[in-house]
């Protein structure tokens, strides 16, 4: 009887089977315009569309397409394009289809909708309706609104370049600088009709909260994004249409200093000032009978000064609740102490922000509360973060609470900030007589520890009758880019490396990609090129990097430079300001979005720039040989971490430059530009020789120092000649494994020791290198306390304690160990590689992206007689799946032999593994070892 009801059970199983693959229905969703659900504010009259495919069969692909586009939900719900028919058009395309039509206008909301067709013929039902609205595309667009103020600008401290602090005094002597007052602004109008929509554009320099009847509009934080203000200045876009009523409303406006004005004062990492806060703003109301009114900024409205008596991106904040004018941003408030703005008459580009907004990510709560020797109190949140916090305090009186957020602590449990930035701090005036919550609004700083001045912990003895603390809450402020990748395995240390990684890459990511969320928030340009394929892992990143790219342009010298931050140009000492490994990122990002997200865009539009850049390099190149700059910074040598120790610059350098040549070929040839193309192949040859010439030495058969970082970067970047390859590759091994498994590479060299260790299936090495607590690496860090990834591998107290520019095991755990990939002639993640790696104790892992195709995900089980996979591939995307197994009888797929299977192709690779090449859909497959 068991017999046959097992028998049973597995023809019902293999029935089931055959019904997954059965031919299903299929439909469009997860709709895309410029790369964004429902966008507000692009800025393209030809903006590109793009769409997900859910289909239930197996190898679906999408054979035509078709597009509606119209002024109004109603007409496509009659299906009727009135702005653009796109017609049946036959072509696979789902990600970056360009709008074909005409007639779109800024400041317009247009609505669309999309169906496709399979290779059968079948057609989808048409997707739901979305939208996208054009922002204001010249300065007409603006309806005369102003740039107004509080005060005006003081000429003569005027900053476009930023000064580096040591600088500082021999430029300006003792004089303070940027000690501007903070202002608030409002303004009412009438609504006086039924409204069909209603938009803001705001740009508030440095930073500005919007207020509409009483309420703050949105959540975000510090907007807007931080530019080169004297080259462009970016403005946020907000449907405000639901908060509007009828009759009398008010607007409000609040500001801070952010990177536009730095005071001198507290601490600063450099000076910059291009004036007094100001702001410029238009509000557009479109009736429901085509009337359309415009309110706009100028000197009708009223301002004042605001509670916010400090405010500083390096130093800090300062509230006097007792300034607050309640009700200053509802309609009927009595502004006639206020004063007339003023027309700064400050002018700038402006153009709308696209990259996801800062936002509030995580609330932190206090996990003890610690007494220092003196008897004061600290307060520990558990977890280094970039962002704010949220005082609750019962106030006996009005007595300032100062609060000092800090990452570590001096043993007598004071918090330190000697190496974040010193001294930041925050400060509350209470009302008093009551309990108040107040958090800050335009700074932040990288945290775990706060200590309290002025205050005591709720329920300890006050005989002085202090306020009481009733909570601190951290609140984690970040970039809102969405997440696209998971990763979790069967080892806790990695997952921890994983977590420590992620925590650092996040507090690192606000308006632009930052070293560290503390003591300098410059955004080095090395993260943006050699962590990339990290970030973009784990997150969206498709609208970040026209941010990144427009930056590197407004700082590009005259010369063709581009300098190691962006967007702010520091006059540093010494070789801070220009090292090729950094300024690279103008060229390898871009090819990077490119391959990842299938976007030319930002090739196209900087690609005479970019070959500016690559010109500077070579006037800098001595017979073709770049020998500036720091090089593999923060390796591991002998001295205290800094500049290059164990690499010559010249190696990394020229490496980059030849890395750099190499892509801009194809870059020429994708553009269409063949003589382009074979400048830089012959330019590549020439610097390939040279570098062979200078750094392998033919008698010993090593590169240079025969450092991690030398060997594995001249592997990666393909200056090994071929028949020197395997021997390079074995000295980069010895190296590794005599020092029994420890790393030395630093910033630079050890993304490339991890491609070039994956690349040539020495994933066991990778293993080995970061499963160790006790020598420095991540385990070292997290054996030392570390909640962040720290700034060097042996997690000095010195420096920074919350840096993400060492992240780059999370790219392997997602290629290698998760076996992630794509082909290496595969745009946006179309044909997939599912890879993964078992080393180690590693007994399963769990590893998932979502591609601008779809999900796809890859988890595996290493059993002890069988090996598990389950892989999912999107529709429209094609895969080969790489199984350790000789034979193809060890495999097979959903309890079926594979060699029975329809519609797989396979065949055998090298090191014990086979190909299996498969389409969209959700495959089991087992090898019996």
């Amino acid at each position: 009887m068991k017999k046959t009801r097992s028998f049973r059970l597995s023809i019902l199983f293999t029935f089931l089977s055959l019904a997954m693959f059965a031919k299903g229905s299929f439909s469009v969703h997860h709709l895309t315009c410029e790369q964004e659900t429902n966008p507000l504010g692009i800025e393209k009259l030809q903006p590109r569309f793009g769409w997900q495919i859910n289909a239930e069969e197996r190898n679906f692909e999408q054979s035509a397409w078709q597009i509606l586009v119209a002024d109004t939900p109603e007409a496509l719900n009659s299906d009727n394009g009135t702005v653009w028919n796109s017609q049946k058009v036959n072509s696979p395309a789902s990600i970056l289809v360009p709008f074909e039509g005409n007639g779109i206008k800024a400041g317009h909301t247009y609505f669309w909708k999309v169906r496709i067709w399979d290779k059968q013929g079948n057609v989808s039902p048409w997707s739901s309706v979305n939208r996208f609205h054009i922002g204001l595309l010249s300065e007409k667009d603006w309806s005369n609104a102003k740039w107004i103020a509080l005060e005006k600008d003081k000429k003569d401290e005027i900053i476009t370049t930023g000064i580096h602090t040591p600088l500082a005094n021999n430029v300006l002597g003792d004089k303070k600088t940027g000690m501007y007052r903070l202002p608030q602004f409002r303004k009412e109008f009438m609504v006086g009709k039924q409204l069909k929509r209603a938009v803001a554009y705001v740009s508030g320099l440095g930073h500005f909260d919007l207020f509409l009847n009483g309420n703050k509009v949105g959540d975000h934080f510090l907007d807007p994004g931080w530019t080169k203000y004297d080259k462009c200045a970016l403005y946020a876009s907000f449907d405000i249409t639901g908060q509007l009523q009828q009759g009398n409303n008010a607007v409000g406006i609040m500001l801070g200093n952010g990177f536009f004005n730095i005071p001198r004062e507290r601490y600063y990492k450099m000076l910059t000032s291009y004036g007094a806060p100001k702001f410029i703003m238009k509000i557009q109301l479109e009736y429901t009978d085509g009337c359309v009114q415009n309110i706009v900024s100028g000197t009708d409205w009223k301002v004042t000064e605001s509670p916010i008596t400090f405010s500083s991106i390096y130093g800090g904040e300062d509230y006097d609740a007792t300034k607050e004018q309640e009700g200053w941003s509802s309609p009927g408030f009595n502004d006639k102490n206020w004063n007339k703005a003023i027309d700064s008459n400050w002018k700038t580009t402006l153009l709308s922000q696209r990259i996801p907004p800062l936002k509030v990510r995580d609330h932190i709560p206090t996990v003890r509360i610690l007494r220092t020797e003196k008897g004061g109190w600290v307060y520990d949140l558990g977890q280094n973060f970039s962002g704010i916090l949220r005082l609750t305090v019962q106030a006996n009186g009005k007595q300032p609470v100062r609060l000092y957020p800090a990452e570590l602590l001096n043993p007598d449990n004071s918090i330190n900030q000697s190496a974040s930035g010193d001294p930041f701090y925050f400060t509350y005036t209470p009302k008093g007589n009551q309990t108040e919550s107040w958090q800050p609004q335009f700074t932040y700083y990288g945290f775990r520890y706060v200590q309290i001045e002025g205050a005591v912990p709720s329920g300890e003895p006050n005989p002085e009758r202090l306020p009481e603390i009733v909570n601190i809450t951290g609140l984690h402020t970040c970039n809102s880019a969405e997440e696209t990748g998971s990763f979790s395995c069967s080892n806790e240390m990695f997952n921890k490396i994983y977590n420590l990684i992620d925590w650092s890459v996040r507090s690192n990511m606000a308006s632009v990609l930052t070293d560290c969320p503390h003591r300098e928030k410059l955004g080095w340009l090395e993260v943006a090129h050699l962590m990339q394929y990290s970030i973009q892992y784990r997150y969206n990143m498709a609208r970040f990097y026209e941010k990144v790219m427009n930056d590197m342009r407004s700082t590009q010298a005259k010369n063709g430079q581009i300098a190691t931050t962006a967007p702010e140009l520091v006059e540093f000492e010494g070789g801070f300001k220009d090292t090729p490994e950094w300024g690279s990122a103008f060229i390898i990002s871009p090819w990077y979005v490119y391959q990842w997200y299938g976007d030319k865009q930002l090739i196209e539009k900087n690609y005479p720039d970019m070959q500016r850049y690559l010109d500077y390099l070579l006037s800098k190149a001595d017979n073709y040989i770049i020998s500036y700059g720091l090089g593999d910074w923060y390796d591991i040598g002998p001295n205290h971490p800094g500049e290059s120790q164990l690499t010559s610059n010249g190696v990394t350098a020229t490496a980059i430059f030849y890395y750099n040549t190499t892509i801009m070929q194809k870059i020429a040839s994708l553009l269409n530009k063949p003589a382009d193309a074979d400048k830089y192949a012959g330019q590549a040859a020439r610097i390939k020789k040279a570098f062979n010439d200078t750094f392998w030495n033919r008698s010993n058969h090593k590169y240079d120092r025969n450092s991690q970082a030398a060997n594995a970067i001249a592997l990666y970047t393909g200056l090994v000649e071929p028949e020197n390859k395997e021997q390079v590759f074995k000295n980069l091994i010895a190296d590794i494994r005599d020092r029994n498994n420890a790393l030395t590479a630093g910033d630079v060299g050890y993304r490339y020791v991890l491609r070039a260790l994956e690349e040539n299936d020495a994933s066991d090495v990778i293993y080995d290198m970061n499963c160790k607590y006790d020598v420095p690496g991540y385990g070292w860090q997290l054996a030392h306390g570390a909640t962040s990834l720290t700034e060097s591998w042996q997690a000095y107290g010195f420096v920074s304690n919350n840096h993400c520019m060492l992240g780059h095991l999370m790219e392997w755990l997602f290629s290698g160990l998760g076996g992630i990939q794509q082909e290496k002639e595969s745009v946006a993640f179309r044909n997939i590689v599912i890879k993964p790696e078992p080393v180690g104790d590693i007994r399963y892992a769990n590893t998932s992206y979502e591609s601008p195709y779809g999900l796809i995900r890859s988890d595996w089980k290493d059993n002890e007689d069988t090996f598990e996979l389950r892989v999912e591939i999107p529709a429209n995307s094609q895969a080969s799946v790489c199984l350790p197994a000789s034979t193809i009888e060890q495999i097979s797929e959903s309890g079926i032999p594979l060699k029975t299977r329809q519609g797989m192709k396979f065949s055998p690779l090298t090191n014990g593994r086979i190909k299996i090449e498969i389409g969209s859909g959700i495959y089991n497959f087992m090898v019996q070892k």
